[in-house]
């Protein structure tokens, strides 16, 4: 059997690197990716979502995250939504917190449908 051929994604420090180690090394290293992999797809903790965030089960989000539904302001320093007052937040609107390379990202879903 030949020597596998690496990805041509993977960095040419790893390609030239990986076939150097040893059997248990590998295994080392398998084991470590597979931790970081499991680490970087976990769910996001309810703790870590924003304050005013009303977690919500979403069955068709199709994608790993938490959906949460948000009152949010627009960022125009001349909308009645900067005035502090929460009648005039601008939602609720659906928002996916999931991670992305170990990093807590969100995105933008939508309006719920029953509102």
């Amino acid at each position: 059997m030949e020597q596998p051929s690496p990805p041509t994604s993977l960095p040419k420090y790893l390609a030239e690197g990986l076939p150097k180690q040893d059997t248990e090394t590998l295994y080392e290293i398998q084991s470590y990716v597979e931790s970081l992999i499991e680490y970087r797809d976990q769910s996001v903790d309810a703790d870590e979502l924003p304050e005013a965030a009303e977690p919500v089960d979403e069955p068709d989000s199709g994608d790993n995250g938490t959906v949460v539904k948000e009152k949010v302001t627009c960022g125009d320093d001349s909308c009645k939504c900067t005035s502090g007052d929460p009648a005039d937040i601008h939602g609720p609107y659906l928002y996916r917190y999931y991670r992305e390379n170990g990093t807590m990202k969100s995105e933008y879903i939508g309006k719920p449908r029953s509102e």
